[in-house]
């Protein structure tokens, strides 16, 4: 499986739902209509609209006119996680989208989200070269942080009215910062004063995976840049990790990203 593809509905005869199970979505409409059920609420997409289709979420009844015209940017999950540049943020996202995929544009807006577009049209269709992936990667990035700040208007509003959701996101923030030294569930408890199992009620309500997942996702995210840093040796990272030692930061790895620090240094920096 390739880790992105993008496409046009018109053009490359493709619909989104053929991706869906091994893609996250990206779907910028020209033109032309689209409805689908997320849940039991009906959604519809008309041009000027931006759809993201997440792989956890589950969608029925999809339609769409004969005219439909739109672009699919899809890109798998360990992509993703490879490139993701922010990770409260990217919750923020994960948390709105969630409940509201499909999001409306205005010109500017259209019109930055269009220029991402072509960008990937122009890279992932070109011949692939040195430093194709860190490039399409890099391109992904700033989609991202663009949708993040269209997003955030929106995703302030439901942050002030949802006092659950606060709780989630500043349990959040605190693994950020917290996350290099401390990867239990109680202890980030502790620091909101909430008990443990409410912590991990929330976080399955709000987005279906426990609070340990979490910590490890933004552990996993911090590893993956220090073992990026070839100036670091595995003591300078297990000693920024506060692991005990090499073998244990082993095992967790193996655990949680189903790699070791030298099979993950050997892929990132072997020639391509």
């Amino acid at each position: 499986m390739q880790d992105f593809l993008i496409f046009n509905t018109l053009t490359d005869f493709v619909h989104p739902e053929a991706f869906h199970k091994d893609y996250h979505i990206h779907l910028l409409c020209k033109g032309g209509k689209m409805s689908f059920f997320c849940g039991h609420k009906l959604f519809e997409v008309t041009a000027g609209d931006f759809l993201i289709w997440q792989m956890t979420t589950e969608f029925t009844d999809i339609s769409y006119s004969e005219d439909f015209d739109a672009d699919l940017l899809m890109i798998s999950n360990p992509f993703l996680g490879r490139h993701n540049p922010e990770m409260v943020w990217a919750t923020k996202g994960y948390m709105y989208i969630k409940e509201h995929p499909v999001f409306r544009l205005d010109p500017d807006e259209l019109e930055i989200i269009g220029t991402d577009f072509k960008q990937f049209f122009q890279r992932i269709r070109a011949p692939r070269t040195l430093f194709g992936e860190e490039i399409v990667g890099s391109l992904l990035a700033i989609l991202l942080y663009d949708m993040w700040i269209i997003y955030s208007r929106e995703i302030e509003k439901a942050e002030i009215e949802d006092i659950t959701s606060r709780h989630f996101l500043r349990f959040l923030m605190s693994v950020q910062e917290h996350c290099r030294e401390q990867r239990e569930v109680a202890w980030y408890a502790r620091e909101l004063g909430l008990a443990p199992k409410y912590l991990s009620e929330i976080s399955k309500s709000i987005t279906g995976r426990p609070a340990g997942d979490w910590i490890d996702s933004y552990a996993a995210h911090e590893l993956q840049k220090l073992l990026s840093d070839q100036r670091l040796t595995l003591t300078d990272i297990v000693d920024a990790m506060h692991f005990s030692s090499q073998p244990a930061l082993t095992r967790y790895m193996k655990r949680v990203m189903n790699t070791t620090p030298g099979e993950f240094r050997q892929r990132t920096f072997q020639p391509k």
